[in-house]
């Protein structure tokens, strides 16, 4: 597409989005859109719905759930797969009380401690007694509470939500403590969502292929509402699977797709024709390694994008621009609905180029952890969110993150940020996965060590991986030890668990 054509292409798009007026609610979101348009496809069912039988069915749930007993604010656990139920079941909860969607591969003892955390009013599980809600049902026996399907429908309506009103309940990766619960109201989670219809120009022509869990925002809000606030359409297949990702991208005409890295870098040990034309490539919720980057872009002929997000900001705070905007490997872009500042351990503002703490605010940012006046107070700094990232606004006001302030190593009073060696251990070419983190040390305080999965393909050892650092790295940054390892632990949303494999490889963790 020539670049004047992509220009008026993008143009349209953002008057679309323009159009549609202002957001208070999840609702508004939903009801945004032309009814007869097609709504959401489901590829491994051969089925898909319009708008208008999507909002008939979030309706007719929601009154359901209303007739059951649930107010505002009462907590509506799920545990569904991906796909149609679990989304009907997002809005309907949000419209009737609160959404509280759980990892439906969680264990009994997870399903225990989420659905009391909650105070779930109630569970809702696939019907029939399918193994995968076993450990859910035994759960939600155990605490009393009651299981219901997606089949559960009502003649009556649910009251209307406010803009205040809170729609989704979800809890912190817990990658680094105990998970805090996060309460997104209505009007966080709509401002949210034109934020990332804005920034990439969605429209009724878009189509995104869903491929994060709808319980976590990603999916949830970057490859899902943000779709269909635009009229778009949205390809859920039940799982990710990297064997069929070119045939449903071109039997569904899919033009975006939102991933994390892991996942990109399955689909690119796939075969493709070279006729699938995608818009452009999304990346987000773990940090994308310029060499993957620049290898996507080759691979996928079409912009990589590189975002940043978190659940207490309704996913998306930075990101890189669409072409003709410059994009920045090894940056996440500038803000996108937020206000970015970086601020020292004081919650003074730091002047571009120095790192600091990346702190944010914006109409998707909450303002408290629910029940939870310690983690509040510890997650501010007046108005702005603590985000407990490590990062440094360059000229250009793109965001470099460097790490999380509690996995900074520091080793003979040198501040080592581990991102940076993950990127150059990523850059070899045997290298699948790397992750570096520091170890107790009875001299510099911390050493550096690292954990890395190789290529089947590439062999190397430690030797040849530490030589390989030591030309890119000071010596005080490159690791003393490489563990080589079968799989790096990640949380069910594809983050890296840094300390956990800090505790495990290394010893106790700082």
């Amino acid at each position: 597409m020539h670049t004047d054509e992509n220009r008026r292409f993008q143009l349209y798009r953002i008057c679309y989005v323009a159009k549609v007026g202002e957001l208070r609610t999840l609702l508004d979101v939903l009801d945004a859109a032309d009814g007869r348009r097609t709504a959401v496809v489901l590829p491994d069912a051969g089925f898909s719905v319009t708008y208008h039988d999507l909002r008939r069915r979030v309706r007719g749930m929601a009154g359901g759930l209303y007739a059951a007993g649930v107010r505002r604010g009462d907590r509506m656990a799920m545990a569904l797969p991906n796909g149609l139920d679990a989304i009907v079941a997002f809005l309907a909860a949000a419209a009737a009380g609160t959404a509280a969607p759980l990892n439906p591969g969680y264990k009994f003892e997870e399903f225990c401690f989420y659905l009391a955390d909650t105070q779930a009013k109630m569970l809702m599980v696939p019907a029939g007694a399918g193994a995968e809600a076993a450990e859910a049902r035994r759960a939600a026996e155990q605490a009393g509470i009651p299981v219901v399907t997606p089949e559960i429908s009502g003649s009556g309506s649910a009251p209307e939500p406010g803009p205040d009103d809170i729609a989704l309940v979800l809890h912190t990766s817990g990658s680094t403590g105990r998970p805090k619960r996060v309460p997104l109201r209505h009007r966080n989670l709509a401002a949210s969502t034109r934020t990332i219809a804005e920034t990439y120009a969605l429209g009724p022509d878009d189509r995104s292929l869903c491929l994060m869990p709808l319980f976590h925002v990603h999916g949830l809000m970057a490859s899902t509402m943000a779709t269909l606030l635009t009229g778009g359409t949205v390809v859920v297949p039940a799982r990710f699977n990297a064997l069929t990702f070119w045939r449903m991208a071109r039997d569904y005409g899919v033009t975006w797709y939102s991933a994390v890295p892991t996942m990109h870098q399955l689909i690119l040990t796939r075969k493709r024709s070279g006729e699938e034309k995608l818009r452009f490539v999304r990346s987000c919720s773990a940090a994308l390694a310029p060499d993957l980057m620049r290898r996507m872009e080759e691979y996928f002929a079409a912009p990589v994008l590189e975002a940043y997000g978190m659940t207490e900001a309704c996913h998306q705070m930075a990101s890189n621009p669409l072409p003709p905007a410059a994009r920045k490997a090894g940056s996440v872009g500038p803000g996108t609905g937020v206000r970015l500042s970086i601020c020292d351990s004081s919650g003074v503002e730091l002047p571009r180029g120095m790192a600091g703490e990346v702190c944010i605010d914006g109409p998707g940012v909450i303002r408290e952890y629910e029940n939870n006046a310690e983690a509040t107070a510890k997650s501010f700094f007046g108005v702005w969110f603590r985000t407990g990232d490590q990062g440094i606004l360059d000229e250009d006001g793109y965001l470099h993150l460097t790490g999380r302030i509690k996995e900074l190593i520091i080793r003979a009073g040198e501040n080592i940020a581990p991102r940076e060696i993950d990127e150059v251990l990523l850059a070899h070419p045997a290298v699948a996965e790397a992750v570096c983190f520091g170890v107790p040390h009875p001299i510099w305080g911390e050493e550096v060590e690292a954990a890395v999965v190789l290529r089947a393909e590439a062999p190397a050892g430690e030797t040849d991986l530490m030589g390989f650092c030591r030309g890119r790295l000071a010596d005080f940054k490159c690791p003393k030890k490489i563990h080589i390892v079968a799989s790096i632990p990640r949380t069910a949303t594809g983050k890296i668990q840094r300390l956990n494999v800090a505790a495990t490889l290394g010893g106790a963790a700082k």
